[in-house]
């Protein structure tokens, strides 16, 4: 079951928004699970030469990252207007 959010969706609300970021974070983390696993199951299992594999995942991951650092130390879910108060 989703999380429910107790007012009206607001993406100027800093907790809603910080909120969304992390759900996106989790989807792209899902996409990124199932989509590898899958492709590294056929791999292994059917003996292919994808030399692009390895790459694909190492990039993949590293923008994983990335975008980890981004929504927890980067993203800024301060108060529109009023930077130095953060939530």
């Amino acid at each position: 079951m989703p999380p429910r959010w107790p007012r009206k969706p607001d993406r100027r609300d800093p907790a809603y928004r910080r909120l969304d970021d992390r759900m996106n974070f989790a989807m792209h983390v899902a996409v990124f699970a199932v989509t590898n696993s899958g492709l590294w199951f056929f791999y292994n299992l059917k003996s292919i030469t994808w030399t692009w594999l390895p790459l694909l995942t190492a990039s993949w991951l590293l923008v994983l990252l990335v975008h980890l650092v981004y929504i927890s130390a980067i993203a800024d879910y301060s108060e529109p207007g009023n930077p130095s108060k953060s939530t």
